[in-house]
Parts: structure tokens; C-alpha cells; sequence
């Protein structure tokens, strides 16, 4: 399978289960147990995935995925919380995590959601490794975007949704289409996955997200970028 996994999780019991589990499914995995030596080991380390408990001693979940994207990092981040409140997930998708899953899980579950964010459809830029539009720009070998001189802290779907954008700009993108070669859905029911990536990535490009230049909705029919 060759992908590399970081876990990060201080309860013991489920730290050498989940480790155990993923690597009998072919993976590598390194761990942390705690929130500062998870910061360093993700930040420094080459990895596919990061597993990240909101509760952790040092310094919490939350805050190492937002100091991560803050960095430009943008490995995927599947979020571990024993919390019941839809604000604390919400919250952890908007400061840049790619999915959650609420303890405790089913395994399967588990496997099943870090096998959607570990599958990369195919991508191609183009000739150019960056995009420049605006106040806006692009590196796609460091995965980095800035806007006015300031890195933004998107989280790797919102890179992979806007790489897409930009590769097809002009073009008008249904959310079935959207879905299937960013997020690798082959079926999907009526969702608003979509929608919700495209308000976050227009709160974080757009000077005005209440009037978007970059991102237009078309109605009926989907988005398009206008580059």
C-alpha cells in the first residue's frame, strides 16, 4: 500500500489498537502522544495522512491543525473527538482538518474515511507549477497559497478543490463532477459537501466572499472559476 500514517492519540489502549489495525491493512505508522511532539513529528515528517485526537496533553487537536495549516501544510487530517457538539466539528473543519470520525468508531468506518482522503485522482497543472491571479497565488509544488503577501491556511481538500478550479478554469463544474474528481466519489446522494468547501475557499479568496470574483456559482449547473 505504501502510505505513511501519523498518529497522534494519547489514550494508550486505542493508540496500540488503531496502530496495530492500520499497519495489518499495509500501512506505516508513525505516533505522538501528545500535541507539541504531534506539531514537530507532522511538520518535520514525510506523511500521507495524519490521524489527530481533538483532546491531547500539551497543546489540543484543534490547535495543531490550525498551527499545521498556518505552516502550509496540507496533508489530509482525519480528526478523532469524543465530542458530541456539532460546533466542535464544524470548528475543526473550518480551521483546515479534512474529515472526523467520533469516538468511539467502528473500525471499518474508520478505514473507509481515510481510504476516501488517502485517494489522489490523477492532477496535472499544466506547464506552469504556480497560478497567479489578483491578489492571489499559487504554488502547486509546495502546495501553498497566498493572498496579499499572507499564507492561507487551506486544508488539503480545499487545495485539491481549488487546484481543480484552477485547472478547469472557465469551464462550468457540475457537483457530481466536482465530487468524483476531487473528493473520488464514484456515487454519491444529494450532498452539500461541495457547497460548503466552495463558501470556505471564497471566505478565504475572495476580498468580498458575498460577491465573489474567483469562484461564481452558476445556477442550476454548479461553479466556475473566472481566471
Amino acid at each position: 500500500m505504501d502510505k505513511t500514517i501519523l498518529l497522534v492519540e494519547d489514550e494508550p489502549g486505542l493508540l496500540l489498537t488503531l496502530s496495530d489495525r492500520l499497519r495489518s491493512e499495509g500501512y506505516t505508522v508513525e505516533t505522538a502522544s501528545d500535541g507539541p511532539s504531534g506539531l514537530t513529528e507532522a511538520a518535520t515528517g514525510k506523511y500521507d495522512l495524519i490521524i489527530l485526537d481533538v483532546m491531547l496533553p500539551g497543546k489540543g487537536g484543534l490547535d495543531v491543525c490550525r498551527d499545521l495549516r498556518q505552516q502550509g501544510n496540507t496533508t489530509p487530517i482525519l480528526m478523532l473527538t469524543a465530542r458530541g457538539q456539532v460546533v466542535d466539528r464544524v470548528l475543526g473543519l473550518k480551521l483546515g482538518a479534512d474529515d472526523y470520525v467520533t469516538k468511539p468508531f467502528d473500525m471499518l468506518e474508520l478505514l473507509a474515511r481515510l481510504e476516501a482522503l488517502l485517494r489522489r485522482p490523477a492532477q496535472t497543472v499544466g506547464p506552469s507549477a504556480s497560478y497567479q491571479l489578483g491578489d492571489f497565488r499559487v504554488d502547486f509544488r509546495s502546495t501553498t497559497v497566498w493572498r496579499d503577501g499572507k499564507t492561507l491556511a487551506l486544508s488539503a481538500r480545499e487545495f485539491q478543490l481549488l487546484r481543480y478550479f484552477i485547472e478547469h478554469r472557465g469551464e462550468t463544474l457540475s457537483r457530481e463532477e466536482l465530487l468524483r474528481n476531487v473528493w473520488g466519489y464514484e456515487a454519491m446522494p444529494a450532498t452539500r459537501t461541495v457547497d460548503v468547501h466552495v463558501a470556505w475557499l471564497r471566505q478565504k479568496l475572495e476580498a468580498d466572499p458575498k460577491r465573489p470574483r474567483f469562484i461564481l456559482t452558476v445556477q442550476g449547473l454548479g461553479y466556475r472559476f473566472a481566471g
